[in-house]
């Protein structure tokens, strides 16, 4: 059975369940509306302190007050007014607003270059302090603090550990690591260490 805190998930309702979980997809889900809008879909009863604290700790707030509009700038189409560092900061102040228990990151900084994936990953941060957080990554760099890593081959685990106890094990996740880090190193394009994510997936 899946458990949350303990709780069968099939012991509560569906809509108290998803109360208690916030979601960063690779792609933010953005509507056709102002800044203040998107973020206050995370909770739409928030103070405007509260909604400050979010794109603070989001590393968004310096961005809107440089805005002429400020919070009331409109972010266009599935936010294609704003860069993709911008859209992720927005669903991630979205969802510290919300503060949920139990976050899940689907791939929040896949689709980012590695500038704009660090700022983010610094927002990240702050998302993960005094809650449960499921990280789904290729990305090896955004999962290295976690407590638990579970690296999934062919549907199955293959291999379980922190970032330390994973690299002793000189595995998978290891020759994933180490390709990795080379490849940002030579800064290339296309590297070998992208052929082999499709063979693995991190949790």
């Amino acid at each position: 059975a899946v458990k949350v805190n303990g709780f069968d998930v099939r012991s509560v309702t569906q809509k108290s369940l998803r109360g208690t979980i916030g979601v960063v997809p690779q792609t933010a889900s953005l509507f056709n509306d102002t800044l203040r809008a998107n973020v206050l879909y995370g909770r739409r009863d928030a103070t405007e302190d509260e909604l400050n604290k979010a794109a603070q700790d989001a590393q968004l707030l310096g961005f809107i007050e440089s805005l002429d509009g400020g919070w009331e700038t409109m972010v266009g189409d599935r936010g294609l007014k704003l860069s993709g560092g911008e859209q992720q900061r927005t669903s991630i102040a979205r969802c510290l607003l919300k503060d949920p228990p139990f976050v899940v990151l689907d791939e929040a900084t896949s689709a980012l270059d590695t500038l704009t994936e660090n700022s983010v990953q610094e927002a990240l941060d702050s998302l993960g302090n005094q809650r449960t957080v499921l990280v789904i990554a290729h990305r090896l760099g955004t999962i290295r603090n976690a407590d638990n890593i579970i690296v999934l081959k062919d549907g199955v685990v293959a291999e379980e550990g922190n970032h330390d106890e994973l690299l002793a094990q000189n595995g998978i996740y290891a020759e994933m690591w180490n390709m990795q880090l080379n490849s940002s190193k030579r800064n290339s394009g296309t590297s070998l260490a992208q052929e082999f994510l499709k063979e693995a997936s991190f949790i």
